[in-house]
């Protein structure tokens, strides 16, 4: 009987700490968005914006990326990705007008998808067996979570001693260590026959003209929204809407005794919370139906924001909602990509998984900007909310009619 491959690998190990290191940074933006507004005395729109367009060069960069890794190889583009990371870091750090962090998150932004799913995925989807696949693909995104568990408490403890723009700068730093584990990145290329004969530009528009790519990119929309907004948003939102932490409490008695902090490590729950839910979702993608374990998601998310708008704000369904929402966080993520490499082969995985990614990053900057916007128009945040619970109900919908099976290539002659 023959031995069934391992499930963790040097690739995968590698892939964790590179993207977990990538998402602490990206995560922690949110704890920012206070002092740096209090410091110049800007508009939450200002650098609301400049995290929605780290969000959309996200998103704008991912198929780049994934493209410059199938073509001059995955470690390469790694290591641009981090580059171009710190560089956006440094630059940031020194910027004093709400343009010129506008500015620099295009950098920032294009560094993440350097050294986020869309590169990464597709290099631990091509180095896993059919079997460890679907569940390798969840580790990396739990790994992810990882990242968004210490960043936000990170910054927040750092901002305790050091001005933001140090914090931004010991950032930098972390990218820039990252690459020290590039070695460890190798993967071979995993595609059949017919897959390698074929170019990208005939894999990708077979994708485009198929129903089913629409509907993945378009349910993937949401889930950016939701994520972004929350990322940027809710530490600002608990600290202003929370109710008292009392003394005495639970929270109290573990050193959480203002809402501030409260928001910080809400984003935290998330992250643990994500963990499992991620970890689950790959398990159950190995298993069960892809597109109906998405719907059933994103139906979840928008029962979850549904409900936590409507009842009082208060520390204790700050942390319901948070371990709530995060047991669905990431767990589209190994689902959808594993859907879009079921669907059109691993060859191009990264190159496509970067399209439908798009969708999720242009979701992300609508809810970091709207967020902002509304924010400043209205003094809160509850219809840039209930928007976000539409466009879920929206996901869980279009996601039902996708046809979950290999895309059948034309024959030559």
């Amino acid at each position: 009987m023959p031995r069934s491959a391992p499930l963790l690998t040097p690739v995968l190990i590698t892939g964790c700490l590179i993207i977990l290191l990538s998402f602490a940074v990206r995560s922690s933006f949110g704890v920012f968005q206070i002092p740096i507004a209090e410091e110049f005395g800007w508009l939450r729109t200002e650098f609301s914006l400049a995290i929605a367009i780290q969000n959309l060069a996200w998103g704008i960069g991912q198929p780049i990326f994934g493209a410059v890794a199938e073509k001059i190889g995955d470690r390469k583009a790694i290591l641009i990705g981090a580059l171009v990371y710190a560089a956006g870091m440094v630059l940031s750090a020194g910027s004093t007008s709400p343009i010129e962090h506008q500015l620099y998150a295009w950098l920032v932004g294009f560094g993440v998808a350097g050294t986020g799913f869309g590169v990464i995925l597709a290099v631990v989807g091509r180095a896993a067996s059919d079997e460890n696949r679907s569940m390798s693909l969840a580790i990396v995104s739990a790994a992810g979570s990882g990242g968004q568990i210490v960043g936000a408490p990170v910054a927040e403890w750092m901002l305790g001693f050091l001005t933001w723009q140090s914090t931004f700068l010991v950032f930098a730093a972390v990218m820039i260590a990252s690459i020290l584990l590039l070695p460890f990145m190798r993967a071979p290329v995993s595609a059949g026959k017919a897959e390698l004969e074929e170019s990208m530009g005939t894999v990708v528009l077979r994708a485009f003209r198929d129903p089913s790519f629409a509907m993945i990119f378009m349910g993937f929309f949401s889930c950016g929204y939701q994520l972004a907004f929350v990322t940027a948003h809710f530490p600002a939102f608990v600290t202003e809407l929370c109710g008292p932490i009392l003394p005495g409490g639970v929270l109290h008695s573990v050193g959480i005794t203002t809402t501030s902090a409260l928001g910080a490590v809400s984003l935290s729950l998330i992250g643990a919370a994500n963990v499992a839910g991620t970890l689950l979702a790959g398990w159950l993608g190995q298993r069960y139906s892809k597109k109906y374990l998405l719907a059933a998601i994103y139906t979840g998310r928008t029962m979850a924001a549904g409900l936590f708008i409507m009842m009082p704000i208060t520390p204790a369904s700050v942390i319901v909602f948070s371990i709530v929402m995060g047991s669905l966080w990431l767990a589209t993520v190994p689902l959808t990509s594993g859907l879009v490499a079921h669907i059109y082969g691993l060859r191009y995985m990264g190159t496509l998984y970067g399209f439908v990614f798009l969708s999720h990053q242009l979701g992300s900057f609508l809810g970091v900007w709207l967020g902002g916007r509304l924010y400043d128009v209205y003094g809160d945040y509850t219809l840039v909310w209930w928007i976000g619970v539409g466009i879920g109900a929206f996901s869980a919908i279009i996601h039902l009619p996708v046809r979950e099976k290999p895309l059948a290539r034309p024959l030559t002659a």
